[in-house]
């Protein structure tokens, strides 16, 4: 009986840091700036078996998002032209707005849920995220859930 891959979603602090190392390394190579996995994995201070026990069970979750269909929540602070904001930020990331529900404000907090198609040409989604978050006015963002578009 095959094992069935499991897939998680975390923050970077929450990750070994041979596995960013791995991932450092594979851009590395990706890049040209590392002809071999042995220059790699020397940049990055790993060992070649470490490199080669991880490289094809971690990746930048931008990297796995293109096609998808992501889901953020974000709780804002309810202000006049935020909504707007968040979804210009949304836009310069180039990615397509499918869904968007924003609860009524309770205590002066709205809840917002956006389901993001990613395209072949939208920027990094954890850069859209950070950036999101960073507006003044939200208080928080999460990746709710991730699946093929």
């Amino acid at each position: 009986m095959e094992e069935r891959k499991r897939f998680f979603v975390v923050t970077e602090k929450a990750i070994p840091d041979v596995l960013i190392k791995v991932v450092s390394a594979k851009k590395l190579l990706d890049s040209g700036r590392a002809l071999s996995v042995q220059e790699a994995t020397e940049a990055v201070g790993i060992s070649r078996s470490s490199f080669y026990k991880y490289k094809d069970d971690i990746f930048p979750f931008h990297d796995s998002a293109k096609g998808m269909t992501i889901t953020i929540s974000v709780q804002m602070d309810d202000e006049p032209g935020l909504l707007s904001d968040v979804l210009k930020i949304i836009a310069e990331f180039k990615a397509n707005i499918l869904t968007i529900h924003q609860s009524i404000p309770i205590n002066g907090v709205a809840s917002l849920s956006i389901s993001i198609q990613v395209l072949s040409d939208t920027g990094d989604i954890s850069d859209m995220i950070d950036k999101v978050g960073a507006e003044k006015g939200v208080q928080s963002v999460r990746i709710l859930g991730k699946e093929q578009g």
